[in-house]
């Protein structure tokens, strides 16, 4: 039974390197979907923050501008 012809060193090296280029770029691909997604979840988390002082605004009858003004009142 024949088996084919043996691969050489350079030909393995050749698959070798073609494989790990690959795996490089699918890396780089999740990394970037990874990165995208921090994105997303800080901006869900800024939003509930605001949505957070907005209901306590709400509670205390206060403004945004009168929020503003305590803040800065208080710097001084």
């Amino acid at each position: 039974m024949a088996r084919g012809v043996r691969k050489s060193s350079l030909e393995k090296l050749q698959k070798e390197l073609a494989d790990v280029q690959e795996l490089i770029q699918q890396h780089k691909n999740s990394i970037t979907e990874l990165i995208e997604k921090e994105k997303e979840i800080q901006e869900k988390i800024s939003l509930e923050q605001f949505k957070e002082v907005s209901s306590i605004l709400d509670q205390q009858k206060m403004s945004i501008t009168d929020l503003k003004e305590f803040l800065i009142s208080r710097t001084k």
